[in-house]
C-alpha cells in the first residue's frame, strides 16, 4: 500500500473511568519530565523522541493509528487463527 509508514510509539494509558483530575495530574507530571534535557538526551541516545501532549492528542493518535492499521488488515485480508 502506497503512502503508509510504520513507526513504533509508546504512551501511558489509564482505565476509562479514571477521574479527570488524576489524568491531568499524571499528564502534567509526564510532560514536565519530558521537558528535562537529561531525559530527552537519554531517550535520543536510545533512538526515541519525547513528545509531550494532552490526553486528547494521545486519544486522537490512537484513533488514527487504529483506523490506519485496520485498513491495512482489511486490504491484506489478514485472518485470525
Amino acid at each position: 500500500m502506497s503512502g503508509y509508514e510504520a513507526s513504533g510509539w509508546n504512551g501511558l494509558c489509564a482505565p476509562k473511568d479514571t477521574p479527570a483530575d488524576i489524568v491531568e495530574k499524571v499528564n502534567s507530571a509526564v510532560n514536565a519530565s519530558l521537558s528535562d534535557l537529561k531525559l530527552a538526551a537519554r531517550l535520543s541516545d536510545l533512538g526515541a523522541m519525547a513528545i509531550a501532549g494532552s490526553p486528547a492528542q494521545f486519544g486522537a493518535l490512537i484513533a488514527s493509528e487504529s483506523e490506519k492499521w485496520a485498513k491495512v488488515i482489511r486490504v491484506a485480508n489478514v485472518k485470525t487463527r
